[in-house]
C-alpha cells in the first residue's frame, strides 16, 4: 500500500496525479472470531445484529464530526495518502449514492484498477457536492445495507470506521471510536491484510493500551489506543504523541 505523505498535501488543492492505495477495500476485511471482552454477542444472529448497530453509530458519528468541521477542515489533507478531507467523505458514501452497475461502468473505465477507480470518483464527487451534502449522506444512509462483495457486513464496519480515523485522527479531534468496535475490527488483523494495506509489522508487537488485545512478535513495543493501532494496521501512520514505545516512530508522520 501507498505510504502516507508527509503534510505534503496542500490545504486548498489535491494533487491529480496520486491514486490512493491505502483506501479501504470492499473486499479484504475477514469475519474472524472476535475476542469475547469486545462485548460483541457469541451467537451468528448475534453477531449479525450488533455489526448492523455498530454500523449504523459509526456513520451518524461520523456525519456529526462532518457536520461540524470548518472549511479549512473540509480542505485538510487526511491520513489518506493525496486526499483531503473531502475527498474521503465523499467516498465514504460511494457505495450509498452509487448503484452495483454504475460502479462496475466506472470499474472498467478506469481499467479494472479498483484504487483508480475511487480515486477518480472520489475527487469527482467531492468538487460538486457541497459540506452538507457529505455530511448528509452519511446520516440520511445509516441503516443502507451497502456492503462490500466479500467480507460481509464487518467489512462494510471497517470501511467506516477506517476512513472515520483517517479524517478525526489528521484533524486532531478527540478519540471517539468505541473500544468495543475497534477491537471487534483489530480481530480481523492477519498476514493477509497487512500485506493488503502495506502495514509492516516485521519485528514489532501492538499493543493497546485500553483494550486486552495484542499483535506480533519481535523486540519493538508499539503501545497505543484501539483505534490508534487500528490505523496502524492499515497502513496509516499516525499524528504524533498517539503511539508510544520504541517502535513507535516507524508508524508516526514524520517519523
Amino acid at each position: 500500500m501507498e505510504t502516507v505523505p508527509q503534510n505534503t498535501v496542500p490545504q486548498n488543492t489535491v494533487p491529480q496525479n496520486t491514486v490512493p492505495q491505502n483506501t479501504v477495500p470492499q473486499n479484504t476485511v475477514p469475519q474472524n472470531t472476535v475476542p469475547p471482552d469486545t462485548a460483541l454477542p457469541t451467537r451468528d444472529a448475534g453477531q449479525t445484529w450488533w455489526v448492523r448497530e455498530q454500523i449504523a453509530a459509526e456513520r451518524l458519528e461520523l456525519a456529526e464530526v462532518l457536520a461540524g468541521l470548518t472549511p479549512e477542515q473540509w480542505n485538510s489533507p487526511s491520513l489518506c495518502g493525496g486526499w483531503r478531507v473531502r475527498e474521503v467523505a465523499a467516498h465514504l458514501s460511494t457505495g450509498f449514492r452509487h448503484s452495483t452497475a454504475r460502479t462496475l461502468l466506472e470499474l472498467a473505465r478506469s481499467g479494472g484498477d479498483i484504487h483508480r477507480m475511487a480515486d477518480r470518483i472520489a475527487r469527482r464527487d467531492a468538487a460538486v457536492m457541497t459540506e452538507r451534502e457529505l455530511a448528509d449522506a452519511m446520516a440520511d444512509h445509516a441503516d443502507h445495507p451497502w456492503r462490500p462483495p466479500v467480507g460481509g457486513r464487518i467489512a462494510a464496519l471497517a470501511h467506516d470506521a477506517v476512513h472515520g480515523l483517517d479524517i478525526t485522527l489528521a484533524l486532531g479531534l478527540p478519540a471517539r471510536l468505541p473500544v468495543a468496535r475497534a477491537t471487534a475490527l483489530l480481530a480481523g488483523v492477519s498476514p493477509r491484510t497487512l500485506r493488503f494495506f502495506g502495514a509492516r509489522l516485521d519485528g514489532v508487537r501492538l499493543v493497546a493500551t485500553d483494550a486486552d488485545w495484542s499483535y506480533g512478535h519481535g523486540p519493538l513495543t508499539v503501545t497505543g489506543r484501539a483505534e490508534y493501532l487500528l490505523a496502524v494496521a492499515y497502513g496509516r501512520r499516525v499524528p504524533e504523541g498517539l503511539l508510544a514505545g520504541p517502535g513507535a516512530g516507524r508508524f508516526t508522520r514524520g517519523g
